[in-house]
């Protein structure tokens, strides 16, 4: 007879929680139905190695996705343990319960509960997010138990009674609801299945119940029971002509006929069911990691290298995770982390488990342990899971750190394209920052690579604890040249994360400076004058005012300085400080606020004193082109610095044209 009933919901009413908002994506029922299957199964060949179960030996365990664009329906199909009258009424119809925690309770002492992965009543819910109506087909493996068929639509009411499934296992299918449709599309399901399920542990087959059947031809002795003989194609021999010796042409046979077969396509499972990451380092080749890479990211740029996290102390966790090559100028920096639970897809890049400094890498991360909830996709807050993103951020400096030690030559060839994934890490992450503080690059102006301690060493005689650096090596080729000249080297910091990076070093190594080589004038490029030298204190004071004149600006600042090099009239120094502070408003978008409000533009205009048209202009004041030599020396020395203003570039523009007129009308004379 009949069961009918409303469903037992424990707790708060939890069922409209689930339709409405413990899912966040409606597509992961999928996920859920075929995951309750592979539980089913992975049960199953439990009870089968402990010998409570035996299975017939043309059984292979698999889960078979049917969709039906014209009835609207999917089907779910597992050939695990189902399900008794009894065990529907308590996982189906009394939500309360997880059928996995009864399951490990019972036989917890008699197998290993790695690969359980659900809670089946909760996940099986999920359903009723795309249907209105949904059935359960199901036969116990248990002796003379009797098939089960239940159904509800709009999971509040229930009918269960006698079905009549034959094989053990069961099929739960799915009537959609008009804003579902597409779940039945075979393409749409193909492309959910490969999101969640393509690592799953058991095969995963899906078919088109109103697809045209295909076919394939196999050769004779590739035959197997499982096939579907269509016909027998039978290959007619190969002939050729030959020519004998005395002249005559006969035909002979090259190959005798073949008999082939022509069969029933045979189905391919959507899934990998032994992924990359579950095997030994030892067992993957470098092909077997590039593969897996494109495969899963479809980034078919090569990674630089990977590392693979296998660790079963503690907590049980494995993965893989590439460093990507990456175009700084062009490429988004943000990765992707997949998470996996026993080889059932969680999400991307879930911050909790992942240190976002790593959060630029791509990879798989599979930990059985993480807790989850109930609806797998979110993780709870705690100790165990900071414990995880402890050990992979171990895992990763130890990989670096171990092949800046033993792989000098190969991690100097990649350090152009980690730096950011590191120096991201170094200001994040202060354990990660112990670990890899003595294995940071730098490349100096000779394309060398020094670390920190390097760099301090190489000019300690003449600037203790300062390092110069370059952030444009074209925008800054006057100063290079500078320095290259007096023997000072620099270091090269192109990336915009090299500004936080640098000031977090000064944080964390008392009294060393970085300072960018255009910061100031070093006393390396000048000439000593005396403190009573009053000629050049009046010749400074005339040329300051001379300059500010000329360019109509009374705020800038002016130094006059005598320096070695005679070929340099005019440059821009800007403080270190008031740079910095312009680059964080930029970062922070506040480009158009005014630099006034932190002090002023930074900006010196320095004044070679030994440089002859420095002369001229202080032996010519009252010549008529003497301004005009002050506004271009001026937008020479910008320009060495980085571009002008489209205004001022006009300008600069028209008077060069101005100041060569002048030089053509002196020579025609």
């Amino acid at each position: 007879m009949a069961k009918k009933g409303s469903l037992s919901i424990t707790s708060e009413n939890i069922f409209p929680v689930i339709k409405k908002w413990l899912y966040s994506d409606h597509d992961i029922f999928y996920r859920e139905l075929v995951s309750n299957g592979c539980d089913a199964i992975t049960k199953l060949k439990k009870l089968e190695l402990i010998g409570e179960y035996e299975r017939p030996e043309d059984m292979d365990y698999k889960i078979q996705v049917s969709v039906n664009p014209n009835e609207k329906t999917i089907k779910v199909t597992d050939n695990g343990l189902g399900m008794t009258e009894d065990e529907i009424d308590k996982y189906i119809n009394q939500i309360a319960f997880s059928g996995v925690q009864d399951f490990l309770e019972k036989y917890k002492d008699k197998a290993n509960e790695d690969q359980i992965i659900g809670h089946f009543g909760l996940g099986f819910y999920s359903a009723f997010m795309v249907a209105d109506k949904v059935t359960i087909d199901t036969l116990s493996y248990q002796k003379d138990a009797k098939p089960v068929h239940w159904e509800s639509e709009g999971g509040i009411n229930f009918e269960m009674a006698e079905g009549d499934k034959e094989q053990v296992g069961t099929t739960i299918t799915l009537y959609l609801n008009e804003d579902s449709h597409e779940f039945c599309n075979e393409y749409r399901a193909r492309e959910v299945l490969d999101k969640y399920c393509a690592f799953m542990p058991v095969p995963i087959f899906l078919d088109n119940e109103t697809a045209e059947p295909q076919y394939e031809t196999i050769e004779k002795d590739e035959l197997t029971d499982k096939d579907t003989i269509v016909e027998t194609v039978v290959e007619p021999a190969k002939t050729e002509e030959k020519e004998n010796e005395d002249g005559t042409k006969e035909t002979v046979e090259v190959e005798p006929s073949r008999e082939k077969y022509k069969i029933l396509k045979r189905p391919v499972a959507l899934n990998d069911v032994s992924p990359l990451w579950n095997k030994h380092p030892n067992e993957c080749t470098a092909e077997d990691y590039k593969a897996f890479y494109r495969k899963v990211f479809m980034d078919y740029k090569e990674p630089l290298f990977w590392i693979h996290l296998n660790m079963d102390y503690l907590f049980n966790l494995k993965g893989i995770l590439y460093f990507p090559k990456i175009n700084m100028e062009y490429d988004s920096l943000e990765g992707t982390i997949k998470l996996y639970n026993n080889q059932v897809f969680i999400a991307d890049n879930i911050k909790e488990v992942i240190p976002e400094f790593l959060m630029l890498l791509k990879g798989v991360i599979d930990c059985p342990d993480l807790p989850l909830n109930v609806s797998r996709s979110a993780l709870q807050n705690d100790g165990f899971v900071k414990k995880i993103s402890d050990y992979i951020t171990k895992k990763v400096a130890d990989k670096l750190s171990g092949m800046c030690k033993t792989d000098r030559e190969n991690y100097e060839k990649y350090w152009d394209d980690i730096a950011p994934f590191i120096k991201f890490g170094y200001i994040k992450d202060e354990k990660f920052a112990e670990k890899m503080g003595d294995y940071i690059l730098f490349k100096n102006l000779d394309g060398k690579y020094l670390t920190f301690t390097d760099c301090l060493e190489e000019n300690k005689e003449k600037h203790e604890n300062t390092i110069f650096y370059v952030t444009n090596e074209k925008e800054q080729s006057q100063y290079i040249n500078l320095f290259r000249q007096e023997g000072i080297d620099a270091v090269l910091l192109p990336h915009n994360i090299d500004s936080p990076f640098i000031s977090h070093m000064e944080q964390k190594h008392e009294g060393v400076k970085f300072l960018r080589i255009d910061t100031d004038l070093n006393a390396a490029f000048k000439e000593e004058v005396k403190e009573d030298d009053e000629e050049f204190k009046k010749s400074s004071e005339e040329l300051t005012e001379l300059f500010k004149k000329a360019l109509s600006n009374d705020k800038l600042d002016i130094k006059v300085e005598k320096m070695k090099n005679e070929g340099v009239a005019s440059m821009i120094t800007v403080s270190e400080e008031t740079r910095r502070m312009q680059d964080m408003m930029k970062m922070y978008n506040m480009g158009g606020m005014d630099p006034s409000m932190f002090g002023g533009t930074g900006e010196t205009l320095v004044l070679n004193a030994n440089h002859p048209l420095v002369k001229y202009v202080l032996n010519n004041k009252e010549s008529q082109n003497t301004d005009k030599i002050c506004e271009q020396l001026y937008d020479l020395a910008s320009l060495s610095h980085g571009p002008l203003s489209p205004e001022r570039m006009t300008k600069f523009v028209a008077r060069s044209n101005e100041i060569m007129l002048i030089m053509a009308g002196e020579k025609a004379e």
